[in-house]
């Protein structure tokens, strides 16, 4: 037993290490490609251009097929996940995704966004990660709890069987499903001569949706114990809701903190999201300063620091409740080919769209 519990502490440690080393690249990528949800989003509706837009559904297209694969051959269960479960919050997942989506453009990004800017040296991303990381506990844990618990999980729909896709059509429909989705997804990015034309906007795209399918296999696959020594039941270890997972950026940014505030607390430890959160900055240091991107940047105003707050504290409150941002729902979950995540992406591009336009029109 003794060697059994040693072995499930190593993956303890591997799992976060193998989450920081992908989110490296991620950050590395995204900030040198200007990986951007809100940018893509704002790039159509403002002018009319959609190239940063094909960039996100094609990492979109890239995850759908690599992650159903590990579900196919059965090297990941995405049943153990909490994007497929059968209990489909429908309005926590739209009101809760229009939430996060009017907050990220007020903030100037999303969480990874974020991120990737902090470490670009924008002093304002940390401001906006940390009201951020304290409204999302908040809204896990917290004040914030009891509406989202008492009055918008309430709203749900208990599906005869899993809400990805495949689950409510037939098993039998997920090779040809995953075909029509991530196939059509490409064609339309592909579509577009100018995207064809950009090598290194195709490329940042396809790693990225490539990481995704790397951190289910290291939550789902390397994490995985059939047996633990102690309980004798399964467990995926590493991740903080003991489930497969991959990118996402509102609840690790809530842990993280809870992870600073009670360090000697021995219950608590780096998961594989904290872990990725970490390395996103770090790996978006590496890439600013190699290409000499590094700005240290402020507020410009009191309304400036305002309008972010706001945002923050919207995208805390919004990612929580809608269970993932527009990394977490928009690719990770999307990859899973989950209704309630397609309900979360249409609820922040519908938020996002009309605050740009409140925006555009006070302008």
């Amino acid at each position: 037993m003794t060697d059994g519990i040693a072995a499930v502490e190593r993956l303890a440690t591997l799992v976060p290490l193998g989450g920081f080393a992908l989110a490296l690249v991620f950050g590395a990528v995204a900030q040198r490609s200007g990986f951007c949800t809100m940018g893509a989003i704002s790039d159509l509706i403002l002018i009319g251009d959609a190239h940063r837009l094909r960039t996100w559904v094609l990492a979109m297209a890239v995850a759908i097929a690599g992650t159903q694969a590990l579900c196919m051959t059965g090297a990941v269960d995405l049943g153990r996940s909490m994007y497929v479960g059968p209990r489909l919050l429908w309005l926590s997942h739209l009101l809760g995704g229009g939430c996060f989506g009017v907050g990220m453009t007020l903030a100037s990004g999303c969480g990874a966004r974020n991120l990737i800017r902090l470490g670009g040296g924008n002093l304002k991303s940390a401001v906006v990660l940390l009201v951020m990381a304290v409204c999302g506990y908040m809204t896990l844990k917290g004040l914030l709890a009891i509406p989202r618990t008492a009055w918008l999980d309430r709203w749900v729909l208990v599906l005869p069987s899993s809400q990805d896709v495949p689950s409510l059509i037939g098993e039998a429909s997920r090779p040809w499903l995953v075909g029509v989705a991530s196939g059509g997804l490409a064609l339309w990015c592909l579509a577009d001569c100018g995207f064809r034309r950009a090598p290194s906007s195709i490329l940042a795209s396809s790693l990225i949706g490539l990481l995704v399918v790397g951190g289910w296999a290291v939550t789902g696959a390397l994490g995985f114990v059939p047996e633990h020594p102690e309980t004798l039941e399964e467990v995926f270890v590493g991740t903080n809701g003991h489930r497969p997972e991959s990118f996402t950026y509102v609840a690790p940014l809530a842990y993280g903190l809870e992870l600073l505030m009670l360090w000697t607390d021995a219950s608590l430890r780096a998961t594989f999201g904290i872990a990725t959160m970490a390395g996103t900055v770090v790996g978006a240091l590496g890439a600013a300063l190699l290409t000499r991107r590094f700005r240290w940047e402020a507020f410009s105003s009191p309304s400036d620091l305002g309008r972010h707050l706001l945002g923050a504290s919207l995208m805390g409150f919004g990612g929580v409740t809608a269970m993932g941002c527009t990394v977490g729902q928009g690719i990770s979950g999307m990859s899973a080919l989950s209704v309630g995540s397609m309900l979360t992406v249409v609820g922040i591009v519908g938020g996002c769209v009309v605050t740009l336009r409140v925006l555009e029109a006070r302008a």
